[in-house]
């Protein structure tokens, strides 16, 4: 196509009649300038997708008319259009993400080109090609918004895959309680009342007793069982992955965080969320965990969006908490919102006529998990189990006999080794200590020993090789007064 200099007749006068009807029955649009930038020839594609008609264009500007601005609004300046720029330095150019505006002020995505023509060697003007691109930008709009929502999916399952598979792995699958006692079906009675509510309850009872059974079997007697339970041991992470662990994080919210991670709230949407020894929380997340109850919502760490849940809150505790509120050590307005229905699964010692039940449902998954056909114990061996006080509870019943029947060599248990009275008596009178007593304990220790100095060569602070204002903050978040006050 050959373009006229400023002076000379209009472009199309110069066209074969077989050239204009051939760049008339093209679907793109076709722009023709001079060197001033102003049009010469427009072809009826281009009149179709802008709405300005070919009268109205000729001999005039068109930046002014469908490249006046961005996509978002903002001005376009002619010196930085590529068309025009073109018109400058004769450089062919490509455009992929821009719009032309149309007649009635809409826009468009186009794709166009601007290519320089020449005539003995002379550059004379510019022809710019465009196509409405519309359709495929909605079509890679959708393709991406399909593309996320699978991600998002693909990670959640993975996320709840991880999860639930850790929740089964030292699991049978089986919910059922055993026993028949007046305890135990006081208990169970209990579990069917709330079940079907969404009140939040928590589970109370010594080590070992069986109380993620119980919130497992709750789980399953609601109308949430079709959903995740997902289970969280308080004790095991520190105060700060407990954070994480819980709210779930943002990628970059700290290092090593590479990724986004959703918390376990976010899995137990909709589902179960289980806190395995809610009493060990720190203060701070104790915080933090009842404002989502409060409010049912979150946000990662180290994001802004609130997330909304819709969880059952199920909360377990060997500790009195009522007593750990006394000692500053749980929030009493959290302890009020976990203790809404409180249940009490009792120790193994106040349930002993249980004992053939349990026996029997334990050798049954022993069989399945060491592919033994064990039929029971004996009779003497029955009656030592029944004699025994069972510090250790239910959990400590199932040690005794996977030991034995790995043991064993017939199909029949005998129970040959049970622990000692000396061990129950040093147990009874040594009871397990959390790591936080332990610590106030050692602290509180060494402070006597140092007449409670904290600072200085010869202060607490330095024979336990920390600064002393670590040492002050450990105290006041355990509890630990001077008693009598010595000077520092």
């Amino acid at each position: 196509m050959i373009l006229t200099e400023p002076a000379a007749m209009p472009l199309d006068k110069h066209f074969l009649p077989e050239n204009q009807l051939l760049l008339n029955a093209v679907g793109e649009g076709i722009y023709g300038f001079d060197l001033n930038g102003n049009a010469v020839f427009i072809n009826p594609a281009a009149e179709r997708m802008t709405g300005w008609k070919n009268e109205e264009l000729l001999g005039k500007n068109i930046h002014n008319c469908h490249h006046h601005s961005h996509a978002d609004g903002s001005h376009y300046p002619q010196e930085d259009c590529p068309i025009y720029n073109t018109l400058k330095d004769g450089i062919a150019r490509e455009i992929t993400h821009d719009v032309f505006w149309r007649k009635d002020g809409s826009s468009f995505p186009v794709h166009y080109s601007s290519t320089p023509v020449y005539r003995d060697n002379k550059l004379i003007g510019v022809v710019a090609i465009f196509r409405d691109i519309s359709i495929q930008k909605q079509t890679e709009q959708s393709l991406r918004q399909a593309l996320a929502q699978v991600q998002a999916l693909s990670e959640q399952l993975a996320s709840e895959n991880h999860y639930l598979q850790a929740e089964l792995a030292d699991k049978t699958g089986d919910v059922d309680i055993s026993g028949s006692s007046a305890v135990i079906r006081h208990m169970i009675q209990q579990l069917h009342m709330v079940a079907n509510t969404d009140s939040t309850v928590l589970i109370c009872g010594e080590n070992g007793t069986g109380k993620e059974l119980v919130a497992r079997n709750l789980h399953q007697l609601s109308r949430r069982k079709d959903k995740p339970m997902i289970s969280v041991n308080c004790a095991a992470f520190s105060a700060s992955l407990l954070e994480s662990e819980l709210f779930g994080h943002e990628k970059g919210a700290f290092t090593g965080a590479t990724q986004q991670r959703k918390g376990r709230f976010e899995l137990a949407h909709q589902g179960t969320l289980f806190l395995d020894e809610v009493a060990e929380l720190s203060l701070e997340a104790q915080s933090k965990l009842l404002r989502v109850i409060q409010e049912q919502s979150f946000e990662r760490l180290g994001g802004s969006e609130t997330i909304k849940v819709d969880i059952r809150l199920v909360a377990a505790s060997h500790h009195d908490l009522l007593k750990r509120v006394e000692q500053g050590l749980f929030r009493m307005d959290l302890y009020y919102r976990l203790n809404v229905f409180p249940i009490q699964v009792p120790p193994l010692r106040a349930r002993l006529e249980d004992m053939p039940e349990l026996v029997s449902h334990i050798l049954h998954s022993l069989n399945r998990k060491l592919g033994k056909k064990l039929r029971g114990v004996s009779q003497k061996g029955l009656q030592k189990l029944m004699a025994y006080s069972w510090p250790g509870n239910v959990r400590e019943l199932q040690n005794i006999l996977e030991r034995e029947a790995i043991l064993s060599q017939t199909d029949i248990l005998q129970i040959h080794a049970m622990p000692t009275h000396q061990l129950q008596t040093q147990t009874a009178a040594s009871p397990l200590q959390t790591l936080a007593e332990a610590e106030a304990q050692h602290i509180e220790q060494t402070l006597k020993q140092l007449n409670w100095r904290i600072s200085g060569p010869n202060g607490a602070a330095n024979v336990l090789g920390v600064p002393p204002s670590t040492l002050r903050s450990r105290m006041k978040k355990l509890g630990i007064t001077r008693q009598p006050p010595a000077e520092e």
